[in-house]
């Protein structure tokens, strides 16, 4: 058998550039959204026709919360109907077809890590429109994997707010300033080579369908600032605000960890969001 050739949409992003930096051994094409809008179809036909992927990573979101919620036609389009495209074209040519969704399909009001078992409640036109992505997928009956994850952070900055969570709270702490950081919600935050590494091996399974990939064990925003400022050998101290006063007006889940249920019966087991700090940090010193 050759090499597996592979196209993923949104590789420039955190999660996307992670999946082209470790996927060695494969052939892995990642063209610019300039070249492959998602919301134009004939836009992914090229580049399926370019690349004649064996399998499909879509990568790209409308993930900024608070604009989703002022602009659900765009959430819909990108996070819906452009992955059922993609889907649909991945069944056509007979490819595999991975694409991810978010821990905010869930209300967070259950105390406990969700199972990918549990009923998606979403409570904000982003996590509404990342579950009609999940369903509009299912809804192909192809060769897919649907992934869930939960705050998930990479060395490369973030498009949507220029930088990334565990970089703001240390140019803070080393700048003076004072680090406040939600103290009331929790998650299992995700490094993307992580996530990355996981899915490689969940791929080559071939079992398809819903699965959670996130590093393991839930913690607080609050909690997860400071681990990463003692990694990083910062003495800093962290004050713990509220969600409320913090400044948007959209509903997020409050509890909305995620755990790898069907990752684990198939024998894949993610490091700890500890560890996903630990190998943050020694990446990022890493990229030039």
């Amino acid at each position: 058998m050759g090499m597996e050739r592979v196209l993923v949409f949104g590789g420039s992003g955190q999660l996307g550039s992670d999946i082209v930096r470790c996927w060695t051994g494969m052939q892995v094409g990642a063209p610019s959204s300039a070249e492959a809008n998602v919301e134009d179809v004939a836009a992914l036909e090229r580049a399926f026709d370019t690349y004649a992927p064996d399998i499909v990573v879509n990568c790209t979101a409308f993930h900024n919360v608070d604009r989703c919620e002022s602009e659900p036609e765009r959430a819909f389009a990108v996070n819906a109907l452009a992955v059922e495209a993609m889907a649909q074209l991945c069944k056509r040519r007979d490819a595999v077809f991975v694409t991810f969704s978010t821990d905010y399909v869930f209300d967070g009001e259950r105390k406990h890590p969700y199972a990918e078992s549990e009923v998606p409640r979403p409570i904000n036109a982003y996590g509404v429109s990342k579950l009609a992505g999940e369903l509009l997928v299912a809804r192909t009956n192809g060769k897919t994997f649907v992934v869930r994850t939960c705050g998930v952070f990479g060395t490369r900055v973030s498009s949507s707010k220029g930088y990334t969570f565990i970089d703001r709270i240390v140019t803070q702490a080393r700048s003076g300033e004072p680090v406040r950081v939600v103290s009331d919600m929790v998650i299992t935050p995700s490094y993307t080579a992580h996530i990355a590494a996981a899915l490689r091996d969940l791929l080559a399974t071939q079992r398809y369908g819903l699965y959670h990939i996130a590093n393991e064990g839930p913690v607080s925003w609050y909690d997860f600032a400071r681990e990463a400022l003692r990694q990083a050998g910062i003495a800093c101290a962290v004050e713990p605000i509220s969600y409320t006063s913090w400044n948007s007006a959209v509903r997020r889940p409050a509890y909305s960890a995620l755990e790898n249920a069907r990752l684990h019966a198939l024998g894949i087991y993610m490091p700890s969001w500890q560890e996903g700090i630990s190998a943050y940090l020694r990446d990022k010193l890493a990229t030039p």
